[in-house]
């Protein structure tokens, strides 16, 4: 049996960058500084568990621009069957490989670069492999509304919402206490068979700001209850914890490599050093102490 709490977080960090030599740099929004830089962008994926956040495999975005320069490519030794892959197609090439592998997880999940994929949504559907993903407000969903079906866009759904669909539900502990929101779903009409239901969780709706909103697409077991859902997404911050540890302990992003493989040898040793140390230390994953302040 599948731990409920065994999660698979899919996100991406960026490396700031000097120049424009170094494999996949270039001019891109990155998360990491809030706003567009020169840098690299690495997707990761993460196995998360109430033990901890362990990587499991990471890949280096490579632009369009770069995908298309073949001097560019050939100084950064990159391969010749690499093509452009978006964000989230490299997110599922690494949860393919990690699940034709055997590694089994009771719930994927992701904020809106992954769940406004519908391919990548699609194939976890395929493999009946449960999920609750971000989308944008603007992405559209099939829902039956006025006793027909059509698509909508799930934050006009969400602004339809009475008050009562609301539930109060903390979605975890934080530096401050209980992360408490406002959630709600609503059935949605893409999936047809009667073990799994697809609900769309407009929430989290903010306590002091209610037009502040994030929602999420779900695929999960019929049945499954609001704030499990709730605690799943939630867990999402668990790999950006990861991040912050594997920057600060062993200088993840610390690296002055321009080669694509330099890249992959410097990355994957920093990540298999950092599950090193929090196998050995009884930190969390910001390093400090559990328990602590």
């Amino acid at each position: 049996m599948i731990p409920p709490q065994a999660i698979l977080v899919v996100d991406e960090t960026g490396f700031l960058k000097k120049g424009t030599q170094s494999v996949g740099v270039q001019r891109q929004y990155t998360g990491t500084a809030g706003k567009i830089e020169n840098c690299q962008i690495g997707v990761f994926l993460a196995y998360s568990s109430p033990k901890g956040c362990a990587f499991l495999d990471r890949a280096l975005y490579l632009p369009e621009e770069w995908a298309a320069d073949e001097e560019r490519r050939d100084q950064a030794g990159v391969p010749e069957e690499v093509e452009f892959a978006t964000q989230p197609q490299l997110a599922r090439r690494m949860l393919e490989r990690v699940l034709d592998a055997g590694v089994q997880a009771a719930w994927v999940t992701g904020d809106e670069v992954y769940g406004n994929d519908r391919r990548l949504r699609m194939a976890l559907e395929e493999r009946e492999q449960p999920f609750v993903l971000g989308v944008a407000a603007k992405e559209y969903v099939w829902v039956t509304a006025g006793g027909a079906l059509q698509q909508m866009q799930v934050g006009k759904i969400a602004n339809g919402l009475p008050e009562g669909a609301w539930e109060r539900i903390s979605g975890g502990d934080g530096s401050k206490g209980p992360r408490l929101y406002d959630w709600a779903r609503v059935p949605l009409e893409r999936w047809a068979e009667p073990e799994w239901e697809s609900r769309k969780l407009s929430g989290r709706r903010s306590l002091n700001n209610p037009q502040e909103l994030a929602y999420y697409v779900v695929f999960a077991p019929a049945g499954t209850r609001l704030e499990e859902l709730v605690q799943v997404a939630g867990r999402r911050w668990t790999i950006e914890e990861a991040f912050e540890a594997a920057k600060g302990l062993v200088g993840l992003g610390d690296y002055e490599v321009r080669r694509w493989d330099a890249w992959y040898r410097y990355i994957t040793l920093a990540l298999l050093a950092s599950r090193k140390l929090s196998g050995l230390r009884p930190y969390g994953a910001q390093g400090e102490q559990k328990g602590g302040a």
